[in-house]
């Protein structure tokens, strides 16, 4: 049932920021499905998964986002699958939203929804302090992506899938395309992160590097 950690640490060394993918190579419909469900299946606070994911197939669209995502010029057009992640605005996530996922999707009865959204508050109002100030909801909802977009690249390298995370393009700009074009309403989701997901064209010119583990791991026994 569980994979044994060398195959994991394996795939951790396989896994690099992709430079150029070989455009006729598709992942197959499976493993892209099951890449998703990873991302669908992973953890975030308070268990409200504030995030959508919108997989870009359309050529025509991936053009008009090369020119206002640099970071994904070199690879939107070759690579197998892309994928813009989406983070949940604080105004679509007031308490219909949160009654939605904690009562509907998670099955609590309405008492401990109740406490929930008890506990949400004091969270959001005190202890992150987020409350009042958009941006910064948005920032703790856009962390909360990251979690299911690492989820989605070791699950992808897990079967020998390329990856590429990216943060290089204009925010507002590529917002204002896919809002203009109906694929989100910006009351509802702000873009968060890109990725890329198919094969790589040929192997990384250096083998991966990382400081040492006594270099950012410390124990206080």
């Amino acid at each position: 049932m569980f994979a044994d950690k060398q195959t994991v640490l394996n795939a951790f060394r396989f896994r690099h920021a992709c430079k150029s993918y070989d455009a006729a190579k598709k992942i197959p419909a499976d493993d892209f499905a099951y890449i998703l469900e990873t991302a669908r299946l992973s953890p975030s606070s308070f268990g409200l998964e504030p995030w959508r994911f919108l997989v870009v197939q359309n050529r025509t669209l991936r053009q008009e986002l090369r020119g206002i995502a640099w970071g994904a010029a070199e690879k939107i057009m070759d690579c197998s699958h892309f994928v813009i992640l989406l983070a949940r605005t604080q105004a679509a996530m007031q308490a219909d939203y949160q009654e939605k996922i904690w009562g509907d999707v998670h099955g609590m009865p309405p008492e401990t929804v109740g406490m929930m959204q008890k506990f949400f508050k004091q969270f959001a109002e005190t202890d992150f302090a987020i409350a009042d100030n958009p941006h910064a909801f948005n920032d703790w909802a856009a962390k909360q992506t990251y979690i299911a977009l690492a989820n989605m690249m070791t699950a992808a390298a897990l079967i020998g899938v390329d990856s590429t995370p990216m943060e290089g393009f204009q925010k507002e700009n590529v917002e204002k395309l896919l809002s203009g074009k109906g694929f989100i309403n910006l009351d509802e989701y702000r873009v968060s992160v890109m990725a890329a997901f198919g094969y790589r064209t040929g192997e990384p010119k250096r083998a991966k590097t990382r400081q040492a583990v006594e270099d950012v791991v410390d124990w206080i026994e």
